[in-house]
């Protein structure tokens, strides 16, 4: 994957070697989610403080995009990644296409990139491609459904809800199609991997063999117990390294992911500075009252 160079040696998210050096800007435009995660618990507004996946300070309107890049680049000059990613799912709002399209016409020299689940990937691999996104990271915690049942509780998916054994099923299908046809696309793939010793530990190599061929990279990342895991454990630095060290065997591995914030600015660290941007603007904070699917 060399043809890929170019993108991924200044990607502080496939490139570890480069956090204190290349900045990236994460959009939170994206509100709602097309699936239940049982570790999953989004934050938005004032209470948004942990540093992790699903918060945000506030949810950023496509029509706000251009002028807070414009200040966030004047601030932060080493920022050369965009990302959508969340706080919800990023190819399961509208405003994730419209945000991306401004970012190709005003920012052409920003890597574009989202994160997802891959519920709708085989849907808007081209669409992505298209307006020049160049890397994707799918979360795949499980290509068994009798595992995947147990992390993922519901999917929405053409207007209907599945739950257990049928909706993990359409998952899976859905998220390996569309990482192949993307991968066709040649848009580069991430895999995060969140490991949960109790449900997925023997498990993750078996992602990783799956993947091999299409993923460019796999980042496994330590269970936050929230919501109806909020009892499960992390798993120890042993484990995490012993797993990692497995799928090496078929994935190169990605080891130092800071699990950023939906609206992490800069270097890989936390700012909000989406809070000083609307208080500079005299704007309210677009804080909506969510529920766990928001369709």
């Amino acid at each position: 994957m060399s043809k890929f160079a170019h993108i991924t040696k200044i990607h502080p998210c496939f490139n570890e070697k480069i956090h204190d050096k290349v900045g990236r800007i994460h959009l939170p435009v994206a509100l709602k989610c097309n699936i239940a995660c049982k570790f999953c618990r989004r934050s938005i507004g004032k209470e948004a403080c942990e540093q992790r996946p699903g918060v945000a300070r506030a949810i950023l309107k496509p029509e706000d995009v251009e002028s807070y890049l414009k200040r966030m680049l004047d601030k932060y000059p080493n920022i050369k990644v965009v990302g959508i990613a969340g706080p919800g799912d990023s190819l399961f709002n509208k405003e994730t296409f419209e945000t991306l399209k401004i970012i190709d016409e005003k920012f052409p020299n920003l890597i574009k990139c989202i994160s997802t689940n891959g519920l709708l990937l085989p849907k808007y691999y081209k669409t992505l491609a298209d307006l020049n996104v160049k890397t994707v990271t799918v979360t795949v915690n499980a290509i068994n459904p009798e595992i995947l049942k147990e992390i993922v509780e519901r999917v929405y998916y053409n207007k209907k809800i599945y739950k257990g054994i049928e909706g993990a099923e359409i998952l899976i299908k859905n998220q390996l199609e569309g990482i192949r046809k993307a991968y066709d696309e040649d848009l580069i793939i991430k895999i995060n991997t969140v490991l949960i010793p109790e449900i997925n530990k023997e498990h993750v190599v078996e992602i990783a063999k799956e993947l091999k061929d299409y993923a460019y990279i796999q980042n496994i990342i330590p269970l936050i117990p929230l919501y109806k895991m909020k009892n499960y454990r992390p798993p120890t630095c042993e484990e995490l390294k012993k797993v990692r060290e497995e799928a090496e065997k078929y994935l190169p591995q990605f080891r130092a992911c800071a699990q950023c914030r939906a609206d992490a600015v800069g270097l890989i660290k936390e700012k909000e500075e989406l809070k000083n941007y609307f208080k500079e603007q005299n704007k309210e904070l677009d804080v909506f009252e969510i529920k766990h699917f928001s369709h």
